[in-house]
């Protein structure tokens, strides 16, 4: 696949030491590995116009200039690379000026988006060794080693020691088209491995998120985790809990609408960190026996929409995610003496409020997925107008195929689903019938339980039976 790279790869010293220990065989190195036009595969033709103007531009006003990341390492796997970040020795500020579509973002590393339309470049300065002085561009750290702030900048090679995996820290010259390999990423690559430059540990401590991106990459790319690499993952999964919701939210999104997020959701359990992100979902999968298949298929088809390129959204992933959670705790309302409607609305309260502390959920999201769980008690009730109704309910398809997600999970039985489905697709005839059907049937009530029927008043009431109490 890498023309011309055998020999580069077997000349000594290629692989590199690690640059805060030699857990992982990946680190420091006085020089990259450089890899001229004629032997990697990567074209400009993979490029978007946007990221070569924005390299162009730096390279024209007298900055370094290079594609970084994931574009190459995806390039170098055949794929067709999508997001283009660049690296450049020029400051936010510098390039504020530079650019006047970008702006500045971010208080904890501070980078610079640059837009075309709806594309966006990011663009950031090569940053140094966090411990090191740098006058008044300081690194802030918690006790626990958490970067607060890392706006300290460098030179190339501190950057690309700075990465967190091997295969993420290659470099595309636009000066001569060259391919820099800091710390054996090409190698990495061939051998399908992820591979955390330095000591595993310190780097998690730094950035505890990083356990969710080993995670994420290998079940995007079908990578083996190296062994030191994945070693400390279910020690340090806690370290999630010190992660601020609203980018563990952002996490989340990536790691299950990526178009992998079965792989992605067994990986997590795997290494304990699911359990950090939705912990009342992983306590219900514990307790009840369709919980897991429910999430499972939710994700099966959330991937399967993803690659038809059909949209999805957030709404139903989080109702799906937490809706065992839900149910465990609607069915304890209940014992408790709580009705039905009443139960569910307190359990959605209670399951939301406890996941909050874990991912922010935004309202143009949880209102939906609130939306999705009420519907689910009105999906049963068709007597009179209220198929009609639920019918005509903005989110009655989204709850409709959640309800086929319960049945297919096996947590209610199958066949309202397949009454709803020739309801909605039939004519105005068809549910006449459908309709007549249910009010046929004595066992097809609203709610599952039987009523008596109320008696009508004629006339004056007599006696003793008329106070209206029953």
């Amino acid at each position: 696949m890498f023309k011309g790279f055998t020999r580069f790869l077997q000349r000594p010293g290629e692989r590199l030491k690690t640059l805060f220990g030699t857990q992982d065989g990946a680190g420091e190195a006085t020089r990259p590995h450089i890899i001229p036009r004629e032997e990697h595969s990567i074209s400009r033709q993979l490029f978007s116009d946007s990221a070569l103007k924005v390299l162009y531009r730096l390279h024209n006003a007298g900055f370094e200039a290079y594609l970084v990341g994931g574009c190459l390492r995806d390039a170098l796997l055949g794929k067709s690379p999508k997001d283009f970040d660049v690296a450049t020795n020029a400051t936010p500020e510098e390039l504020r000026d530079l650019f006047r579509n970008s702006r500045i973002i971010g208080r904890r590393f501070r980078i610079v988006h640059v837009r075309f339309g709806r594309e966006v470049i990011e663009v950031t300065t090569f940053r140094g060794r966090p411990n090191d002085d740098h006058g008044e561009h300081l690194a802030q750290q918690s006790e626990h080693g958490l970067l607060l702030r890392d706006n300290v900048w460098g030179n190339i090679e501190e950057d690309a020691l700075r990465r967190d995996f091997t295969v993420n820290a290659l470099y595309y010259n636009i000066a001569d088209f060259s391919l820099h390999d800091w710390a054996g990423g090409v190698a990495d690559i061939e051998e399908r491995v992820l591979r955390l430059i330095g000591d595993p540990e310190t780097r998690y401590r730094e950035d505890p998120v990083r356990m969710l991106r080993a995670v994420r990459f290998a079940a995007k790319l079908d990578f083996t985790i190296a062994s030191a690499t994945e070693a400390p993952i279910h020690g340090l999964a806690p370290l999630l809990l010190q992660i601020p919701p609203a980018r563990l939210f952002e996490e989340v999104l990536k790691l299950f609408l990526s178009g992998h997020a079965v792989a992605t959701f067994h990986l997590l359990r795997h290494y304990g960190l699911f359990a950090m992100l939705f912990p009342e979902a992983e306590e219900a999968m514990e307790e009840l026996a369709w919980a897991e298949p429910l999430i499972v298929q939710a994700l099966a088809n959330t991937d399967a929409r993803i690659q038809q390129e059909r949209p999805v959204t957030p709404a139903f992933l989080f109702a799906a995610l937490l809706w065992p959670g839900v149910q465990q705790r609607s069915q304890q309302l209940q014992v408790d003496g709580f009705a039905p409607i009443p139960a569910q609305q307190a359990a959605s309260q209670q399951a939301v409020s406890r996941q909050l502390q874990h991912t922010s959920i935004p309202k143009r999201f949880g209102l939906p997925m609130r939306d999705i769980w009420d519907l689910q008690q009105r999906l049963p009730k068709r007597r009179g107008k209220r198929a009609i109704q639920t019918l005509e309910h903005p989110r009655f398809r989204a709850a409709y195929d959640f309800l086929l997600l319960r049945e297919t999970a096996g947590e209610v039985p199958a066949g309202l689903g397949a009454w709803w489905d020739a309801f909605q697709t039939g004519d105005e005839h068809e549910q006449r019938r459908l309709l007549n059907k249910i009010d046929a049937d004595p066992a097809g009530s609203n709610d599952g339980r039987k009523r008596r029927p109320r008696k009508r008043r004629r006339g004056k009431p007599s006696g003793p039976a008329s106070s209206g109490h029953e």
